[in-house]
């Protein structure tokens, strides 16, 4: 399918315009979220319809605690992400191209009907980087939206602004993966940008989307307690103490296997610095308390 985010250029070239990398895409190639490709001048998605992963989860692993808490979603997922996070929990279909894994072949209104038979009163976009195969999204949003089901995006946040306010009005509840609150670090963990994540966090708020925040801890990485402080006043100064913040414990993965995991108490201590900053409802998740 046609995507809608782009421009073509000189030379057999398109310039995706979906997120902040705005990948310049010579024929036949795909950007860095490999699930985009340019054929003879017209960007196509490769993954619209062709969900690799289905699921039905409780609301809780998402992770949102304070969203319809009890409930399922069904959870879907398309191949690709325009991240290169250097310890992702699901490098084996995130980081590849659609042709190394199967797929199944759900049009919008199918993946609907799915929820609706399994009854669940949600879908969850999940497990990837949701926000790559956004018209895919968009369109089983909507349609969902129609009959009388929630919306849930688990994501990044590394979209354009444009694309994203496409999908606003469809969404009701997201959990943002807030990686740090240092660009240097999301450069080189993840290959991108901090900023591009807090303009989508400011937006989902605007839109009144409900939202909860992940903050995977990494020894060595991103535990540094001021810099924590530093996006916990952010997030303060941004009429966001309501919402949920979750401090998601680490452990070995990827391309990462020769960090421990996560102190559980570095994750306290985090947690403690959240509450004195004024975050109301803070969480500690990857742990296990007997």
């Amino acid at each position: 399918m046609e995507c809608r985010y782009y421009q073509r250029l000189d030379n057999g070239r398109v310039e995706c315009q979906l997120c902040p990398h705005y990948c310049s895409i010579a024929n036949g190639k795909t950007g860095i979220c490999r699930s985009r490709r340019n054929e003879g001048g017209v960007l196509v998605s490769e993954v619209y319809g062709k969900p690799c992963s289905l699921a039905i989860d409780p609301i809780e692993k998402k992770p949102l605690y304070h969203f319809h808490p009890g409930t399922k979603c069904l959870s879907f997922a398309c191949t690709g992400c325009n991240f290169r996070c250097l310890n992702c929990q699901n490098h084996e279909i995130s980081q590849v191209s659609p042709t190394e894994v199967g797929h199944y072949d759900l049009s919008p209104s199918q993946i609907v009907e799915l929820c609706l038979k399994h009854h669940c009163p949600g879908i969850a976009y999940t497990y990837t980087e949701p926000l790559t195969y956004l018209e895919f999204m968009t369109e089983t949003s909507r349609v969902a939206h129609e009959n009388g089901l929630w919306n849930i995006l688990v994501t990044a946040g590394y979209v354009c602004q444009e694309p994203l306010k496409d999908l606003l009005p469809y969404l009701d509840a997201a959990n943002i993966d807030l990686k740090s609150f240092s660009d240097d670090i999301y450069q080189h963990i993840s290959g991108g940008h901090l900023q591009p994540v807090l303009d989508t966090i400011l937006a989902m708020r605007d839109a009144g989307v409900w939202i909860e925040l992940t903050n995977l801890v990494i020894p060595g990485v991103n535990d540094d307690m001021t810099m924590i402080r530093q996006m916990c006043r952010w997030l303060f100064g941004n009429s966001l103490a309501d919402n949920p913040l979750h401090f998601s414990r680490f452990f070995p993965r990827y391309k990462m296997q020769d960090i421990p995991p996560t102190p559980i108490q570095t994750l306290k201590e985090a947690k403690q610095i959240a509450q004195e900053e004024g975050i109301k409802h803070v969480y500690l998740g990857n742990v296990y308390f007997p």
